[in-house]
């Protein structure tokens, strides 16, 4: 959907515990080994709450497969809840506070927003539950126990690398569609971005930047205001996939589909397969599965013997091209639907 330390990240935000059904604080079915956490804080259960940005974008649906899976697996009890929209820190701030209610002894968080959802965390923790941040980190960083996401500003540099290679000494004029001012993940793949191709804020051949809060119909809108600014556009960098096919729509409209290298971030399977046909030239694979499953046993471990995970774990990022470039490691996307979610 930033991102500047080499660690990755996004952004949420309202619900008050009278409206925690809009908050989606979900009970799992009794298959799958998990619960909505309806037994008291006192039975003796491990409990792990995931809490999402939202329950609805494909990143996050695997992210809590990955959670299911391992909970099942590990003998624990999990508890899911997900924010309205994209940035509803509010809703994220009800779903600790409940889930602490309950008793979880720990919650794997993806915030909304970076740094408001800071004071809810601290409040978790002084009352013994760990916290670990997935995909975003905190602001600052060190507000939970521990971090589990992809290298942004790594997944940034490969597809900045990419498109440097791809463009084989021609002036660029770039676009970036970003996500949203001041969300650490897209900070974070946009300086990366920029690192890898080798420019710096400001440059000059960066035509146009217009926000687009990772969706796709908005992506479609800011490549059009860019084209209305700068018909010459040759490189588009996006915030993630979504945003990227919004950006081809908004191409292929003009007749430019074929001439301009668009490139992004995420490797959810939707956008692999953008890649396989030719719409997207490269996009840096993150696996939100891996995060989940990892912070789950990290919670596991601290119930059996009080061990807390810390510090920042890599969870691994892949450039995926049918178009490799010399000096730029990647991978076809054969391998990229193998790994894919969504």
């Amino acid at each position: 959907m930033s991102r500047t330390t080499r660690l990755p990240s996004s952004l949420f935000r309202a619900a008050a515990i009278t409206g925690i059904a809009a908050l989606t604080l979900t009970a799992c079915g009794s298959g799958s080994g998990s619960g909505s956490g309806s037994s008291s804080a006192g039975s003796g259960e491990v409990k792990v709450g995931l809490i999402t940005k939202t329950d609805t974008n494909p990143f996050f649906v695997k992210m809590k497969e990955g959670a299911e899976k391992t909970a099942k697996a590990e003998g624990v009890k999990l508890m899911t809840a997900a924010g309205k929209f994209d940035g509803d820190n509010a809703g994220q701030v009800t779903a600790i506070e409940n889930m602490v209610a309950a008793g979880v002894k720990g919650i794997l968080i993806t915030p909304s927003d970076s740094k408001a959802i800071v004071p809810a965390i601290e409040k978790a923790k002084a009352k013994g539950v760990l916290v670990i941040a997935l995909d975003t980190p905190t602001d600052p960083e060190s507000a939970v126990d521990a971090l589990f996401a992809t290298d942004n500003l790594k997944a940034g540099e490969l597809i900045g690398e990419y498109a440097k290679a791809a463009m084989k000494g021609k002036t660029a004029k770039i676009a970036t569609l970003d996500l949203a001012p001041g969300v650490s993940v897209g900070v974070q793949r946009h300086d990366g971005f920029l690192k890898g191709f080798g420019v710096k804020e400001g440059d000059s051949s960066i035509v146009c930047s217009q926000d687009t809060g990772g969706d796709q119909a908005k992506g479609q809108t800011a490549m059009e205001n860019c084209l209305q600014k700068a018909p010459d556009i040759n490189v588009v960098y996006t915030i993630n996939e979504p945003a990227a096919l919004g950006a081809y729509t908004a191409l292929k409209a003009k007749g430019r589909e074929k001439d301009v290298l668009i490139v992004s971030v995420d490797g959810g399977c939707t956008g692999t397969q953008a890649v396989k046909d030719g719409k997207i030239a490269a996009t840096s694979q993150q696996y939100p599965l891996k995060m989940a499953a990892e912070g789950v046993k990290a919670v596991v471990t601290y119930a059996k013997d009080g061990k807390k995970a810390s510090g920042y774990t890599d969870t691994g990022v892949t450039l995926i091209s049918d178009k490799a470039q010399d000096g730029v490691t990647s991978k076809d996307t054969a391998y990229g639907l193998e790994n894919c979610w969504g």
